[in-house]
């Protein structure tokens, strides 16, 4: 059920663990005779007490911030969803439950939810985190019929792992989740065992549903059969619940225009040190582990250290993170202003594209599963505004053997209340007009750009805003590179 992983340290964490071990004066090579000593991760930390400058321990608190800030994000969540004392809606939008359970909604996402980042009105959405520690997890999967859907499981760090979707072929069955240190019996019914890297987990189906009354009603059978829960409450039969009858949860107060504050700078470092216990090193990060390790003890010991992590925080949240929160500022510039994250939900080693996306539009499917595209800048490369009206004319439909939708988001990414109460257009709009040479026009503004193209009409805020394509399922040519969406060219 899993990828394999390669062997092979990635180049710049082999040349660094060389370089620890020649300052520490550690041989590499040995006599033919004597068999080849790996240091340990106690051999290659700094020695206890070591004195440390100011700008050493805000040179190593810096990096500890960029690593450290998808998993600190992902904690924060995992504690605010798992309040839920059963499956339900927080603030009647979004969908949380008691770890080792999901919540799954029954119609597109609320466009007035603040919670999470990007969220889409192309598939309906079910949430939950898990804690394979205490139990293994049981994952029900329906048939679908040829309906699209994809399970995405993360771990700690906000990797996909497993394959669990209908691009993977899998069959309606049981599954069932295990962490890196189970050793319990697959229990009879048990269709496959699907191994986490980590005992922290989120789960999270997404089921495609046209923008029709007769799909939202076609899709309650199936959504009543989607169900993630213990293995504990496994009979070996499958069980179904009614979601339209979740209780609701009010809504902590404070709520701001823009996404929920995860991560608080002033206490990240509190928090580091069992982050980094929860979230076992890749191969070659131990010393990295073992850089930040030693300037927590330090700080545990000497306050000045400690004030110096907090601002190096604070610092690195504006500067550091801030930044990353714009589309335009990480991935891969592709052409006609957009950029994508070639490597989404498999990050590894690339820890800013890691806290990149977490901070921007966290929890993105694998590539094979969804490659998404991200636009802040027009044909000219100006900023999106919504005093400008745009179009986005697709040749013909991007290539993919799931479905597509451009979707529209404001200055904070998330959804903007327009009259026609619409956020996304593409697959699952049925009244979408081509042009008399097959193309595809959409019109990208604050008003309605008349009646006869109100079918085609993505309406913009006022303010900033972005653009975002979503390809579920792509075909090659989008993951090859020979594909990527056309501009958006400024009409006024």
């Amino acid at each position: 059920m899993d990828t394999p992983k390669s062997n092979h340290l990635p180049h710049h964490i082999s040349l660094t663990i060389a370089l620890l071990c020649a300052s520490a004066g550690i041989a590499h090579a040995q006599p033919a005779d004597q068999p080849a000593i790996t240091p340990t991760a106690a051999a290659l930390a700094p020695p206890a007490d070591i004195l440390m400058t100011k700008e050493y321990v805000a040179t190593v608190g810096r990096m500890a911030y960029l690593w450290g800030w998808p998993i600190i994000n992902e904690r924060h969540r995992r504690a605010a969803f798992n309040k839920a004392p059963e499956s339900g809606l927080l603030g009647g939008v979004l969908p949380v439950a008691p770890e080792n359970n999901i919540t799954m909604l029954t119609d597109y996402i609320a466009a007035d939810e603040h919670f999470v980042t990007c969220p889409n009105q192309d598939v309906t959405y079910g949430f939950g985190f898990g804690d394979l520690s205490k139990d293994a997890v049981v994952v029900q999967v329906p048939d679908f019929g040829d309906r699209f859907w994809v399970y995405a499981l993360y771990d700690a760090r906000s990797d996909s792992f497993g394959q669990l979707g209908k691009q993977y072929g899998t069959k309606p069955g049981m599954y069932l989740i295990v962490g890196p240190d189970w050793r319990g019996k697959v229990p009879a019914g048990i269709a496959g065992v699907i191994h986490s890297p980590t005992n922290t987990i989120g789960m999270a189906p997404r089921i495609l549903m046209d923008d029709t009354a007769e799909d939202r009603k076609a899709i309650q059978t199936v959504l009543r059969q989607i169900m993630i829960y213990p293995l504990s409450k496994y009979s070996g039969k499958p069980q179904t619940k009614e979601w339209s009858k979740v209780p609701h949860f009010p809504a902590p107060e404070g709520q701001g225009s823009g996404e929920t504050q995860w991560v608080n700078p002033e206490t990240f470092f509190d928090e580091l040190p069992v982050a980094l216990d929860e979230t076992p090193p890749l191969p070659g990060e131990e010393a990295l582990y073992a850089q930040f390790r030693a300037v927590l003890r330090a700080a545990a010991k000497d306050p000045a250290i400690r004030d110096q992590l907090k601002h190096t925080a604070i610092d690195a949240e504006k500067n550091l993170i801030g930044p990353l929160f714009e589309f335009r500022n990480y991935g891969v510039a592709i052409g006609n202003g957009w950029t994508t994250a070639p490597n989404g939900a498999r990050f590894g080693y690339d820890y800013l594209t890691r806290a990149a996306v977490s901070k921007s539009n966290m929890y993105v499917n694998r590539p094979e599963e969804t490659r998404y595209f991200y636009l802040d800048l027009d044909s000219k490369g100006e900023r999106l505004n919504g005093s400008h009206a745009y179009t986005v004319t697709f040749k013909s439909p991007p290539p993919v053997n799931g479905f597509w939708s451009l979707t529209m988001y404001n200055e904070h990414h998330l959804f903007e209340p327009n009259t026609m109460g619409r956020y996304s257009l593409g697959t699952k709009n049925k009244n979408l007009k081509k042009n008399p040479d097959g193309s595809l026009t959409i019109y990208v503004q604050h008003d309605s750009p008349g009646a006869d193209k109100e079918s085609n009409w993505l309406p913009s805020p006022k303010g900033d805003f972005s653009l975002y394509t979503r390809t579920y399922w792509p075909k090659p040519e989008i993951n090859e590179g020979k594909w990527a969406p056309p501009p958006a060219v400024r009409a006024n």
